[in-house]
């Protein structure tokens, strides 16, 4: 220390404004073969929401607010339900959370509703227990493909293997698979699947449900459009 010169002056711990409402933003998205997803996603999210005008909260050293999507976002299918939390730093009413948010939103995604939930609860992610997809199968036998996904809905194991970091993995996709039945005879016919998002075992994919009932009736299944129609949280998964 030179000569004549004080004691340091202590640095001020940088702060942020207490969150204070948390509101779950309703999606969709259209189906886009280069949509965004991941990290890139969630730098658009966060760069529309800065447009908002809504008193976002922003966590320390971060100069964008925060948005917790409710699942990961798979690539080019559409999405009709999707979920999403955002952070408040004041209580600001419906309208005015509404009217904030209309234009805030990325290319292809649409604000469909936000509800007000309790600042307290779990966080988003871990609420999400299943979803439910609408797949489209083309011209085949509705009534052979509604039998076999009976079949398969009464195994109790159905062994597959999925590609995971470049090596082949084997697990076990009927854990995953909470129900899978054919919705319209078409043509194209088409299947609606429920499957689970488990912390542990993964989440069970639409395209390997429909690979374990074209195994099982020995035909030849070609997905067409997919459509992940909502999520489910915990609570309701029985509902």
């Amino acid at each position: 220390m030179e000569p004549g010169s004080g004691p340091a002056e202590p640095s001020t711990p940088e702060v942020t404004a207490v969150p204070r409402q948390r509101w779950r933003l309703i999606l969709s998205r259209d189906a886009a073969p280069q949509a965004l997803t991941g990290r890139d996603l969630i730098a658009a999210w966060e760069a529309a929401l800065d447009v908002s005008g809504l008193p976002l909260h922003r966590a320390i050293g971060k100069s964008r607010a925060r948005i917790a999507l409710g699942a990961p976002v798979p690539a080019a299918i559409a999405l009709e339900r999707e979920l999403a939390d955002i952070v408040l730093t004041e209580l600001c009413p419906t309208w005015v959370v509404r009217e904030g948010l209309a234009g805030a939103v990325p290319a292809g995604w649409h604000l469909i509703d936000i509800e007000d939930v309790w600042l307290g609860a779990p966080a988003l992610a871990g609420q999400i227990a299943a979803a439910d997809y609408r797949i489209e199968l083309g011209d085949v036998d509705a009534e052979a493909i509604a039998q076999t996904a009976t079949e398969i809905l009464a195994c109790a194991s159905l062994p597959r293997e999925r590609m995971k970091a470049g090596a082949s993995v084997q697990y076990d996709l009927r854990p995953l698979l909470v129900d899978a039945a054919v919705v319209d005879a078409g043509p194209p016919v088409a299947m609606r699947t429920r499957t689970r998002f488990d912390p542990v075992l993964g989440t069970g994919r639409p395209e390997e449900v429909v690979a374990a009932i074209a195994e099982a009736a020995g035909a030849d299944l070609v997905i067409g459009e997919v459509v992940r129609e909502r999520l489910i949280l915990a609570d309701d998964l029985d509902g």
